[in-house]
């Protein structure tokens, strides 16, 4: 059967990642009230504060500027897995009676409206956040399809986990992968309702 103490090191991690999204969140609501306390003035602030274009340019290292057409034809490849992900997931997790992945809660444009950056440090935040935030959102996509077609662990120590690898079997452990899939599945299945 699965290590407890796996579980145990997972339900900390997650505490811990939820107190500290608490503590930012906090920091955050902080921060909004004195913008509206001191509006006119952080305004004025982040004006003065935003570079102009032109120095932002001359000041920029040639290899920055001749690297821009690489890092947005990127752009054009993840706009089309973006589609292709969200159409497999509408079409798919309803026959699997998965709940969807909400791009809203993962691709968060909003960096755009800080006074203090100019049009090209605003394009290039959007360019992250929407990059980052796809990369999330696909990740979770494909986490809720591996619990529900093949949730092993790797045999080799993975970087990374997503959310769902902590209720993933063992490798090799294959009895118990053949009495829990059914169970795991449905782990999927109370999460939507």
């Amino acid at each position: 059967m699965k290590n407890p103490r796996i579980g145990d090191l997972v339900a900390k991690i997650k505490a811990l990642e939820s107190e500290l999204e608490e503590e930012l969140h906090q920091e955050y609501e902080k921060f909004t009230c004195e913008i509206t306390k001191k509006r006119s003035e952080l305004l004025l602030s982040y004006r003065h504060d935003r570079e102009n274009i032109f120095s932002y340019l001359i000041r920029s290292p040639l290899l920055h500027i001749v690297s821009v057409p690489i890092i947005w034809v990127v752009l054009f490849p993840a706009v089309i897995l973006d589609g292709f992900v969200s159409i497999y997931q509408w079409i798919c997790f309803p026959i699997y009676k998965i709940d969807k992945v909400r791009r809203s809660d993962y691709i968060v444009i909003d960096r755009h409206r800080l006074h203090y950056l100019n049009l090209i440090e605003k394009l290039n935040c959007l360019y992250c956040s929407y990059f980052n935030g796809l990369m999330g959102y696909i990740s979770e996509i494909a986490a809720r399809t591996e619990q529900y077609w093949c949730p092993i662990r790797h045999a080799k120590r993975l970087k990374s986990m997503h959310g769902n690898y902590k209720h993933f079997f063992d490798y090799g452990d294959s009895e118990n992968f053949r009495k829990g899939l059914v169970e795991l599945r449905a782990k999927l299945k109370e999460e939507k309702e």
